[in-house]
């Protein structure tokens, strides 16, 4: 199982900044805009490359003139930029054929010594064809607060999709992981729950047995057709997780206090990530069958024990894991015979790119690609608006709030955010967040196709609409 669908044919799509002059109309303005509305300070231990985008490709040589603005820092003390900054102006230069430029923001002062220093950069005129737009993001601000938003390429991979990406929107920052590099996860939080790496499509069924190593290849080899992703069949919904996010709906059930209440699970370990070739739009996020372990779960002091063994081991092993409760979810990995970081702590994710296993009501389980999940079990909540003259991402203020329209569903964003036939976003989607801190954000997707086509490469827009500060 290589891919789980394939576009045969994509047609031309739309960018926020193309690269492609073919696509660019004629009489469009030269436009330099900040990739980021902000960054946060502590996260700068040494220095940052601050980027700007083109709206298109450069025709000619020219400069951009970045001005900074100091608040309680001071250029030289807490902060200085390559190429250095004369009378708060910088000067950015580039060649015919650029498409972007970058300057260092270098960080004097860290650790730091106060919290409240800030510097902005605004974009303050461009020399180019006689051009003067200056539009989109034109300012930045490097601070100790929240972000207020920008634009964001979650590094996924491309069409075989190799990396899960936890996206942090207060701190723009973005953390992958490789999909199979874990098993499953110990729930952190009041209850005893396990559960199992939907980003690689694994499913589990509880055996009637007890006793982990009476359980052969030969006694459960029936139930290989059964415990699997994908087979179409809607009675296959009780061997995945509720793809809600939901802890109490897990297909392995919750670990009992009497060892003997404690079954053994026939588990299918899913797939490897894909290792290609893939064809232009399409996905290979699927490749070779991991194979299948059994396991059985346990308490012991207020920990979890997980003993595991492949089908036929006449022993097994057995690990104990503690609670941890900075993280929703502890990781584990059965090869390695140890826990993974896999999520960032559980207030420091808000959503998540990755593959995902969903339920199609009445077929069972499916595979999606390009899925977006927000951070259910920790509490960020989401919802979807479809926009229109009269409100849109980018009218939408705090006062367009509604907390009644939040769901307690990690498969808000999911799949309804792009057109695999077309290639393209949907245009008038947009998404409110909800994170732990209570920040709300407002996000826009974008693309999720490079520019020759190629999947598994997502972008989208955020703002911040308002702050617990407010």
């Amino acid at each position: 199982m290589k891919s789980l669908y394939t576009i045969i044919t994509l047609f031309f799509f739309a960018t926020l900044f193309s690269c492609d002059e073919e696509t660019t109309p004629v009489g469009l303005d030269f436009v330099a805009a900040f990739e980021k509305k902000s960054i946060d300070y502590s996260s700068i231990v040494d220095r940052e490359k601050i980027q700007i985008e083109f709206s298109r490709t450069a025709e000619s040589d020219g400069s951009v003139w970045v001005r900074t603005q100091e608040d309680a820092s001071a250029y030289a003390i807490d902060y200085e930029t390559l190429p250095h900054a004369a009378n708060q102006l910088i000067e950015l230069p580039f060649k015919k054929g650029d498409t972007k430029i970058s300057f260092d923001f270098i960080n004097l002062i860290y650790p730091f010594d106060r919290s409240d220093k800030k510097i902005q950069f605004f974009i303050h005129k461009i020399d180019y064809n006689g051009s003067t737009a200056i539009q989109g993001y034109t300012d930045l601000m490097v601070g100790f607060g929240q972000s207020v938003g920008g634009t964001m390429l979650p590094e996924i991979g491309g069409p075989t999709q190799p990396y899960q990406v936890f996206i942090d929107l207060s701190k723009n920052k973005q953390t992958g992981v490789k999909r199979d590099t874990w098993d499953i996860g110990f729930y952190n939080g009041t209850a005893y729950r396990v559960i199992l790496n939907n980003t690689i499509y694994m499913a589990t069924k509880a055996l009637d047995e007890t006793d982990i190593t009476k359980v052969t290849r030969n006694s459960v080899k029936h139930l290989f057709k059964e415990v699997a992703m994908g087979t179409f069949d809607a009675a296959n919904e009780a061997y995945v997780d509720s793809p809600t996010g939901d802890i109490l709906k897990t297909a392995i059930a919750e670990i009992q206090d009497d060892d003997a209440e404690n079954k053994v699970y026939l588990i299918n370990l899913g797939f490897e990530v894909g290792s290609g070739p893939v064809q232009n739009g399409s996905v290979g996020v699927a490749g070779d069958s991991r194979g299948w372990k059994k396991a059985r779960f346990l308490k012991r002091n207020g920990n979890y024990v997980v003993q595991y063994a492949d089908l036929n081991d006449p022993s097994f092993t057995e690990i104990e894991i503690p609670k941890n409760p900075e993280h929703t979810i502890t990781a584990f990995n059965f090869k390695n015979k140890s826990t993974v970081n896999v999520e960032p702590p559980k207030n420091q994710w808000d959503i998540s790119f990755t593959v995902f296993t969903n339920i199609i009501e009445g077929s069972g389980s499916y595979g999606y690609s390009d899925f977006v999940t927000n951070n259910v079990r920790a509490g960020v909540k989401a919802y979807m608006l479809v926009g229109n003259d009269q409100l849109n991402f980018k009218n939408f203020t705090a006062e367009h709030i509604d907390d009644s329209l939040f769901q307690n569903d990690q498969r808000v964003i999911g799949s309804a955010w792009r057109d695999v036939f077309t290639g393209t976003a949907y245009p008038n989607n947009f998404y409110i967040v909800k994170d732990l801190d209570d920040n709300y954000y407002a996000i826009k997707m974008l693309e999720f196709l490079n520019p020759s086509g190629e999947r598994g490469h997502p972008k989208f827009e955020y703002r911040l609409i308002q702050s617990k500060s407010n």
